[in-house]
Formats: C-alpha cells, structure tokens, sequence
C-alpha cells in the first residue's frame, strides 16, 4: 500500500456507486487516480466510469477484504453505508472520512447533539421512543412539527409533518425504524447550504454558499452564490467549517442550514460527503467538490474554492428532467451533466444542468432572468 500523498496510478475505494460515485471517479481519473466501485447493484451510475468494480452485499466480509486489499484509501459516497461495513475496512486500509463521522451523520439525534456542542444553532427537537413520548414532546414544542426518522431517511423520506393531533398516532405507526425525533416547525426564509473540505493536514477550504429550493422534497434548484446579506454568508461558511473541524473529518461535508427572516442560521442537516447542492462547483469553480473531496482522502494540497462563475443548477428529475436534454444541449453557457442510468423513473435524479452566469451577476438578476435556459 502507498502512503500520503497517493502517487499518480494509486487505486482509491469508493463504498456506493451512485452518482455522486461516478462524479468523484471522473474526478479521480482527472487527477491520475482508478477508483473501484464497491456496490450491491451491477448497473451503478460509478461502475460505468471506475477502472475496477465489486458487486456485493456490504455485510460481505470476505468482499470487504478483497476490496480493502485492492485499494490505497476508502471513502464513501452516501452516509447509509453501514457502518459495520466501514469498521470491517478500518482495520485493513484508511478510511477517510472514518467511522466517527459516518457514524455522527447516520443517526439524527446524534446529529442534532454534535451540531449543539459546536455552537451551531438547530431548531428544537426532542428525542421520541414512545407515543406517550410523542405526546410529551408535541405538548412541549407545539404544532405543527416534524417527526422523524433518526436514520436512513433522505430526499424527504423517513418524515411526516404533523399539524393536528389526530396526525401524531398514524404518523408514529408509519415511521421506522424508532427512535424517532420530533423537530419544532420552523418557518424559515430560505434553505442554504454550504460545503468545506478539511484537508489531512487539518486545512480546510470553504465553497461559497447556495440557496437552494426544492420540489417534492427533493432539490431542485441551488443558486451559487446564496443571495443572502454578506453576514449570513460568512455565518454559513463558519458554520460548514465547525463542522468539518468537529467531525476532525478527512475529504468534503456539507451542512444544510434554514435561514430565518432575522438572519439566524439554523443546521439541519450534514452529509459527510459530495452533495447535491454542490453541483454547480463542476462548472463555476477551477476545482469542484468532487476534485477537493479526491484531494483530500489521496492527501494531495487542497484546491483554491473560489468561484469563476456565478451558477444556477437544476436537477434533472425523472422522465421530464431526461425529455430536457435535447433542448439543454443547444443552451448557451449552459451545461448539462447525465449520470448513466438507463430507466427514468419518476422522482429519480437523471442528472443536472449548469447555468453559467458573469460572476457578480446573480444577486442583479430575478429568478424568471437567472432561471433562463432551464
């Protein structure tokens, strides 16, 4: 095995093939690195672009070790990997980022505890075992709120949202696996996140935040830069930072924050990796996020965040989003990206286009102006 920083030809892992996978192995291959995808279904987004490829379960301990042996680092591209598979890896090969931050974002409570102890506001929330539980925290916190699942839940998933009490027993029926947590509704201005890279050196690189909207529970549009006032920007980027210095992290996280019409931040959630609101960074900045989440788990210097670009992306969103490409593809300064996968169901991200928009621009423009193209 090599040491850090990785040489050119080294072999990096990456548990997931999605398409955040197939994003950082193209990055990867940029940069002079394979990777090896390490995922349960054959037709993955990363094994289409990886020079080395596993199908297996991730509870295959013998796969695990075949894999680990093959590879100079892992990393992960989604955080439900489970983290016994990432333990079983630990003893064998790097593991960046490790167990301890994957274990932090798996679990909500956990989340919400960390992000109190490093100064970063959340919303109220209450841990919920029981329906008498339940009834407790929604006695204390009010109507409405969110329930939620403490794992696997994303793009809207594991939550429901309750404004009556008839909603709460049919709501705690429905949610698994328990504890839940039941989070105070917040009635916030605008969704912002804000991605950094923390570097094995412990130096950490901030992309400017997004604004972010989305349908259906799933992001749709993410403007970069957020146009939020100057404060609540450098908030965001402090924030970001905290954690990637808390979570003593090793490659990308971002934080999804709720902004609140008197300018306070609120985390809501962290992914300890590649995130979708980061996309535009593949377009509008000299290194995307992709490029400073390889840098950082190969322990090559990390990449100057600055944009070049203001940018506006859209997701691509099932049989709509794929009907879109044709009419993208004539767009100017519009850049569209597919990830590979062969069935365009509804809800499914197929891929995300790229405005590129003169840097300072946005904050001038209206939505239908900055929207134009899309």
């Amino acid at each position: 095995m090599s040491g850090f920083p990785l040489p050119p030809g080294s072999v990096i892992g990456i548990l997931g093939g999605g398409q955040l996978g197939r994003m950082s192995a193209l990055a990867a291959a940029r940069l002079g690195y394979a990777c090896h995808i390490f995922a349960p279904e054959p037709d993955s987004p990363g094994m289409q672009v990886s020079a080395h490829r596993t199908v297996a379960a991730y509870e295959d301990r013998e796969a695990l070790a075949r894999f680990a042996a093959s590879v100079a680092v892992v990393t992960f591209e989604f955080e439900n990997v489970p983290a016994a598979a990432l333990e079983a890896l630990a003893g064998l090969v790097p593991c960046r980022p490790g167990l301890a931050a994957l274990a932090t974002c798996q679990d909500r409570a956990a989340e919400k505890a960390f992000l109190g102890r490093i100064g970063v506001p959340v919303a109220p929330w209450r841990l919920v075992e029981t329906e008498s539980d339940l009834a407790a925290a929604v006695a204390d916190l009010g109507l409405p709120a969110v329930l939620k699942t403490t794992r696997l839940g994303y793009d809207g998933r594991g939550q429901a949202v309750l404004r009556e009490a008839s909603d709460l027993v049919p709501a705690f029926e429905r949610l698994a696996p328990r504890p839940l947590i039941l989070e105070a509704f917040v009635p916030f201005a605008a969704e912002v996140s804000a991605i950094a890279a923390r570097g094995a050196d412990g130096t950490i690189a901030v992309f400017d935040p997004a604004e972010n909207r989305h349908a259906h529970h799933i992001l749709d549009l993410s403007f970069a830069p957020a146009r939020v006032p100057p404060a609540v920007a450098e908030a965001a980027r402090g924030h970001v930072a905290a954690v990637a210095e808390g979570l003593e992290l090793v490659g990308i996280v971002a934080l999804e924050m709720f902004l609140l019409a008197d300018g306070t931040l609120l985390g809501n959630e962290i992914a300890p990796r590649p995130h979708n609101s980061g996309h535009w960074t593949m377009d509008a900045c000299a290194a995307s996020q992709f490029e400073q989440h390889v840098r950082a788990v190969a322990g090559l210097p990390l990449a100057a965040p600055e944009r070049h670009h203001d940018a506006v992306m859209r997701n691509l969103i099932g049989p709509e989003g794929l009907d879109a490409w044709p009419r993208l593809l004539r767009m100017p300064q519009v850049v569209p990206h597919l990830y590979g996968k062969a069935e365009a169901r509804p809800g499914r991200k197929m891929g995300h286009a790229n405005r590129l928009l003169p840097f300072g621009s946005l904050a001038g423009l209206s939505d239908y102006e900055a929207l134009s193209g899309l």
